[in-house]
């Protein structure tokens, strides 16, 4: 049986304009663990128990313009921060339930600072994790950590679904997506932009993923 996944990153909101890493407290919750920044430097943002900072009114409206044109899901899902979960409730899918594994990537040290104060106070910190999928400076999460986390959630949760899936989630586990979709290495996750509101699809059958396009 095929399985088609179909991704929507969050809409706009203030933190992803400010370049700023995610801080958990205010984007997943306080204690919550491994929340984090995307890995383009856009972050998770908002309040953590409605979303109601999380996108800004530019966002809200692009995410109720963009309801109609979604299909109809028998499976709903959504990343845990607070601006997807405010995103999924304005595509009419508050019912969505939340998939940790689809979080962001942890940001570590760097949570809550926007990537201009990280670049001015640990230019070679920032370079080595732009350029190493496996380094995590900040003493978070890496890339290919999050891509494994991601890769695993597809290949286990959703291969295990039949018709189709409606994902809300984070533009770092839609990039990480794709990468496992693709089979490509990790270095190519920095080569993918995931604008707000993009409708990414996967399609799987048999164990094997297909990206789609258009």
């Amino acid at each position: 049986m095929t399985v088609r996944v179909i991704f929507v990153s969050p809409a706009i909101g203030p933190e992803l304009r400010q370049a700023r890493f995610a801080d958990e407290a205010s984007a997943y919750g306080v204690g919550a663990a491994n929340g984090g920044a995307t890995g383009g430097g856009t972050a998770d943002g908002g309040d953590a128990d409605g979303g109601g900072d999380a996108l800004d009114e530019a966002g809200v409206r692009a995410a109720r313009a963009l309801r109609p044109d979604l299909p109809v899901a028998s499976h709903r899902y959504v990343s845990p921060s607070a601006r997807c979960r405010r995103t999924a409730e304005e595509l009419g899918l508050a019912d969505a339930v939340a998939q940790p594994e689809l979080r962001g990537c942890a940001a570590g040290r760097w949570r809550g600072r926007t990537l201009d104060e990280v670049a001015a106070e640990a230019p070679e910190a920032l370079m080595a994790w732009l350029a190493d999928p496996a380094a995590a400076p900040h003493g978070g999460e890496s890339v290919r950590q999050l891509c494994a986390r991601v890769a695993g959630w597809l290949d286990g949760t959703a291969a295990g679904l039949t018709g189709r899936v409606l994902v809300v989630a984070e533009p770092d586990a839609v990039r990480a997506a794709a990468v496992h979709a693709l089979g490509v290495p990790d270095q190519v996750f920095r080569r993918l932009d995931v604008p707000p509101l993009a409708v990414v699809e996967l399609t799987g059958r048999a164990g094997r993923w297909n990206l789609r396009l258009g």
